[in-house]
């Protein structure tokens, strides 16, 4: 089959992706990201309590791109989901979510764009809904950014899909390595199945509406 690639804008999930790396093994805070202003938090605090949970909102920040041309704050789009019921802040800081169902309705109702939960959502339909002009939003073990050979576990970070081929899926990861795993980065399909907890959200284009 012919492999599809759709030109999807990248966003990390803190606003400076060349400092993943450092943020990631702990040699700079996300409180110290020079650009967390860009993010639509109050203040560095919570912009740093965000960007650890945020991969969800940075996939979705592509998709508003990629169909409509814009790209709301993260932190923003976080607490929008939040008051739709997709995020549970507790008062000790724990957060549950991102909770797919109120996701896929807010994503609907605010945006405009398709929006579907699916659980399951097996490894075997991703192309055809890469090949139908939809982007998946997939539950994966953010290790699969460097390709562990044992994770832990399936599941615990959200990717978007955007392209594949028979040897492999493209993704657009959030927490990826700068100019290795963060934009259109190959996963091949046998390795899928070590990360891929198959659940997610199938992103689509907005639906036209029929005149009344």
């Amino acid at each position: 089959m012919q492999p599809i690639s759709h030109p999807v804008p990248y966003y990390a999930q803190w606003e400076s992706p060349e400092l993943v790396p450092d943020i990631l093994a702990g040699t700079v805070l996300a409180e110290d990201d020079p650009r967390w202003e860009e993010s639509g938090a109050p203040d560095p605090d919570e912009y740093a309590y965000w960007s650890w949970r945020a991969c969800g909102m940075a996939c979705l920040r592509m998709a508003l791109d990629h169909w409509w041309g814009v790209a709301p704050p993260i932190v923003r789009l976080a607490e929008e989901s939040r008051e739709a019921g997709a995020y549970v802040r507790h008062p000790d800081g724990r957060l549950d979510g991102l909770v797919h169902a109120p996701f896929a309705a807010y994503v609907r109702g605010r945006w405009g764009l398709s929006a579907d939960a699916r659980a399951p959502l097996p490894a075997a339909e991703l192309r055809d809904h890469l090949d139908a002009g939809r982007l998946p939003m997939i539950s994966v073990h953010p290790s699969i950014r460097t390709l562990e050979p044992a994770p832990p576990r399936t599941g615990g970070h959200l990717v978007l899909a955007v392209g594949a081929d028979d040897d492999a899926l493209l993704i657009h990861n959030p927490s990826g390595f700068p100019g290795e795993s963060q934009q259109h980065a190959r996963v091949p399909w046998p390795d899928l199945e070590r990360f891929y907890a198959g659940r997610g959200v199938v992103l689509g284009p907005p639906t036209p509406r029929r005149a009344e």
